[in-house]
């Protein structure tokens, strides 16, 4: 592919660093892909003027020629355009969170931690991505920007709240972009585009949340177009902060994989879960197709008895923690949904989060058990492929009827509860041609030897590679 905006995150920035291309022409491609492709995908918002993105490839330029110059090592990311979900502060930039609360913010004051990350990581942020109002919810619509919608079939929804960040990799119009997760948020959008998400081991990648940081709820993690690149997006953002909780662990390095003798734990269907029938063919097809490469794949799951109360009861709670004060103020504009959850994580009593903590123990002690028998343990990613753009949530799977917008999303939270690392990779494709992905858990704090994992697949099945038609 001759389009710079078609070359792998890995390519461009070897590229760059080399002074084989430059940030400058690699910005101009990103920025021609943008306003190509994104009037019609509603990815990037709140986009930074073209002066001002070029100017910083330009910057970059001269630090690449100033770091051959001295012999200096350039960091991993340098000069690779990027955006920032719409839920973390960019200065010079809106945080609307998607939400008409905060349709009128003024450009935020100072860089949110991720943002101070990406920078100091070489990237260069050209704008924001959209997300559903207060990251709540795995489908990205809002008041504000609109609906995000898929690249492989613009009548359906790209996922979310990382829908903006997965729909603008699978357009090709960023090389890497960061996703946030508490409850599938960049596992679903990543399974429907058809590209890669990294749910990282709490603490990974460093938080500047308030309310309580040290929770292993929700997390901050990288979205690529393939495990090779999210490799090198995640060791960018592996920085240890003396001053953010949860940002001390260490990177253990890969050792090589070989899919022949591989063991997987395999789960149909995460203790019962309704799936499609579709999808279930995609995901058996997918579980032949790596025994006959070798692997050893065996029925296997965690223990998965009272998770879905217990995520409910710590999602609910975590809005409240983040949502009161401006509820409280008097703020005005949110969706009753997002009022619903910040009353009921008001109501949250003190056994309630007790036993929902309690549960969480069990159920990582539980999924790091069978992690020492098996390699692996791989869990479909989503009920269904990409659902319609005017839906607000999945009601109905397999005749299984749901009432509220996140339980549809218990292949994710129940995942969530282990605070095991999980990738998200492609399984395969549906018969009308839209992505179906699978959720491949690894051991605690060992997200490189897991991204090598899901690399071996990726180069052995050739999914992930394949990318929808303009």
């Amino acid at each position: 592919m001759s389009h710079l905006a078609d070359w792998s995150a890995t390519r461009l920035a070897s590229s760059i660093a080399s002074g084989d291309v430059s940030a400058v022409e690699v910005m101009r491609a990103h920025l021609e892909r943008i306003e190509e492709r994104n009037p019609d995908i509603r990815a990037v918002v709140s986009q930074q003027p073209d002066s001002v993105s070029l100017a910083a490839a330009e910057e970059a330029d001269r630090r690449t020629a100033s770091a051959k110059a001295a012999g200096e090592p350039l960091p991993a990311l340098h000069g690779l355009p990027t955006a920032v979900k719409d839920l973390m502060d960019v200065a010079g930039l809106p945080t609307t969170n998607g939400s008409a609360a905060f349709a009128d913010a003024p450009p935020a004051q100072h860089d949110s931690v991720l943002a101070t990350l990406l920078r100091e990581a070489g990237a260069l942020i050209i704008g924001k991505t959209n997300t559903p109002e207060m990251g709540q919810g795995v489908l990205t619509f809002n008041p504000v920007f609109g609906t995000t919608v898929n690249p492989w079939d613009t009548t359906r929804h790209a996922g979310g709240s990382s829908g903006g960040a997965a729909a603008a990799l699978a357009a090709r119009m960023l090389p890497i972009a960061d996703g946030s997760d508490s409850g599938g948020s960049l596992r679903y959008p990543a399974a429907f585009c058809n590209v890669v998400g990294v749910r990282p081991t709490p603490g990974r990648v460093a938080s500047g949340r308030t309310g309580n940081a040290w929770t292993p709820h929700g997390v901050t993690g990288p979205m690529a177009r393939d495990s090779a690149d999210a490799a090198l997006f995640l060791e960018a953002l592996s920085v240890e902060k003396g001053v953010w909780p949860l940002s001390s662990l260490p990177v253990h390095a890969a050792r090589p994989v070989e899919l022949d003798g591989l063991r997987i734990a395999w789960s149909a269907d995460a203790g019962g879960l309704p799936i499609d029938p579709e999808i279930a063919a995609v995901h058996a097809a997918f579980a032949e197709q790596l025994a006959g490469l070798g692997a050893i794949v065996e029925p296997g799951e965690p223990d998965f008895a009272g998770a879905d109360e217990a995520w409910e009861t710590i999602e609910t709670f975590e809005f409240f923690l983040g949502g009161h004060h401006a509820v409280d103020a008097g703020a005005t504009g949110f969706r009753p949904d997002y009022l619903r959850n910040v009353e009921q994580g008001r109501q949250t009593t003190a056994t309630q989060l007790a036993d929902a903590y309690e549960r969480r123990t069990r159920a990582f002690r539980d999924t790091a058990a069978l992690l020492e028998r098996y390699d692996v343990i791989v869990l479909p990613a989503t009920p269904v492929a990409a659902p319609d753009a005017g839906l607000e949530w999945v009601e109905t799977v397999d005749g299984n009827r749901f009432e509220r917008y996140f339980t549809w999303q218990m292949l994710a939270n129940r995942l969530t509860l282990t605070a095991h690392p999980v990738v998200v990779t492609s399984a395969g494709f549906t018969a009308d041609g839209l992505p179906v992905g699978v959720q491949v858990v690894g051991r605690h704090g060992r997200e490189l030897q897991l991204l090598a994992v899901t690399r071996a697949i990726e180069e052995a099945t050739g999914w992930i590679a394949r990318a929808p038609s303009f």
